[in-house]
């Protein structure tokens, strides 16, 4: 008989071509969680499908994306942990693996997203680190930044912010918190939302860091928001910098 398990995964993006399966490319982080799963010792021959709370770009990293699959295995909860860690390549590790309700998805009983973008500012670039900073040569301006994110705030139509031209459904996230925050040469700005639609904490990144280098004003972000037209808002960040930290759950 099938249980039902809540996964926790973390990954480097760096050289996968985002977290959702396809069918011409094997390097995904869905396709070779799925194809470890299916290759594990079973009472079952289907193929294994997995649910996630949502899909990272090419690039994107994680350290807390949840997932749910469906498994008839003899093996405990540790030894199907233990099995995908030791199968999948090391970018991919699944960090908690527990039995969950029949009902729990992951995606559509998620609560809240909090992601990460991390940028480097100063002349000389971060080697070790490059993979996951965006590097800034010059320093932006934090408060202007902070200024701009509160007209970010809130539930509104991110629509200026969404990178897919061809998005049919609603445009409206609701974010909750913005914080912007500077440590040494580190600066990380967290975004905490109910959820964000294709490349929005990529473009917002982008548009907060114009308004940090002075190339727009913070009160330029409201009009971008009404505007509804992804040509006004900022360029989008590059992905190395983001990471989603944590999916939220009642």
């Amino acid at each position: 008989m099938k249980q039902n398990y809540k996964l926790l995964l973390s990954y480097d993006g760096s050289r996968y071509f985002g977290f959702e399966r396809q069918k011409d490319q094997e390097l995904t982080i869905q396709g070779k969680l799925e194809a470890v799963l299916t290759s594990m010792p079973r009472n079952d021959t289907d193929r294994v499908e997995t649910f996630s709370a949502g899909r990272t770009d090419a690039g994107v990293h994680a350290r807390g994306m949840c997932c749910h699959v469906f498994l008839d295995t003899d093996f405990s909860e540790e030894e199907i942990q233990n099995y995908c860690n030791h199968y999948l390549p090391e970018d991919i590790a699944v960090h908690s693996l527990k039995k969950a309700g029949e009902r729990f998805h992951a995606r559509y009983l998620a609560t809240g997203k909090i992601y990460r973008y991390s940028c480097h500012t100063g002349k000389n670039k971060e080697v070790f680190e490059r993979k996951y900073l965006y590097h800034l040569e010059e320093e932006p301006d934090i408060a202007a930044m902070q200024k701009a994110a509160e007209f970010l705030i809130g539930e509104k139509d991110f629509k200026s912010f969404c990178g897919n031209p061809k998005m049919k459904k609603s445009t409206v996230r609701k974010i909750f918190n913005i914080e912007i925050k500077k440590n040494g040469s580190i600066l990380r700005f967290y975004f905490h939302g109910s959820g964000f639609l294709q490349y929005q904490i990529r473009i917002m990144v982008g548009t907060l860091l114009e308004v940090g280098f002075h190339k727009r004003k913070a009160e330029e972000v409201e009009e971008i928001l009404l505007a509804k037209d992804r040509t006004r808002a900022g360029y989008t960040a590059p992905a190395k910098g983001l990471c989603l930290m944590k999916v939220e759950y009642d």
